[in-house]
């Protein structure tokens, strides 16, 4: 990716990272199985993904966990948890 392609990225995203909406757009994101450009992240968003794996899964988990959603356990009997499949 060039410089001007680079730049021209972050003015269609108003110079804002496209996953906080919050932060200056610095860092070039790119999928690391195909080398494909996603856009341009912030220092904390770009790590995040990193740290995550990269992986929609783990990170619909993450956004679950968030939500309060994920890992519940029902009680089934005095004492007895059952966890999500």
């Amino acid at each position: 990716m060039t410089a001007a392609e680079r730049d021209q990225m972050v003015a269609v995203q108003r110079g804002l990272c496209v996953i906080c909406l919050k932060a200056p757009a610095v860092h070039v994101d790119h999928c690391h199985k195909t080398g494909r450009v996603r856009g341009v992240l912030c220092f904390n968003c770009n790590s995040g993904l990193g740290l995550l794996r990269d992986d929609p899964d783990v990170i619909n988990r993450a956004a679950d966990y968030l939500e309060g959603n994920a890992w519940k356990p029902t009680l089934v009997a005095p004492g007895v948890y059952q966890l999500p499949s």
